[in-house]
């Protein structure tokens, strides 16, 4: 179940970010969309704990500012494999990125709260 909402938030974050961040294009259907969601997530899930664990003394160093990199940079990177987003200037995946994170922390803790337990 929270796989299925991970997804869905991922999907909803990246079409929030579409539609609020110039330079964040998604030009797909909902099909794309959740496509989009799996793959993010997947990449989320798979690399990104790698990644934070290879950079793990500048994200110490930075006291935790460097995760934000490690976001953008797994986001452009999972740009690569979504057919119909396309993320054309850094400050676009900066800003994607803080709208993601946002969308999907605010529906992780509603999701503890019990408040998405209809899915």
């Amino acid at each position: 179940m929270r796989l299925l909402i991970r997804i869905l938030a991922n999907s909803l974050a990246i079409l929030i970010a579409s539609n609020l961040v110039p330079g964040f294009i998604f030009t797909g259907t909902v099909a794309g969309l959740l496509l989009a969601g799996i793959i993010l997530g997947l990449i989320n899930a798979l690399i990104k704990p790698i990644v934070q664990f290879i950079a793990l003394p500048a994200i110490f160093l930075t006291l935790g500012l460097f995760n934000i990199l490690i976001n953008i940079f797994l986001l452009i990177l999972a740009a690569r494999f979504i057919p119909h987003l396309r993320i054309e200037t850094f400050w676009a995946a900066f800003w994607g990125v803080v709208i993601i994170s946002l969308i999907n922390h605010f529906i992780s803790k509603a999701n503890a709260k019990g408040n998405l337990n209809y899915f």
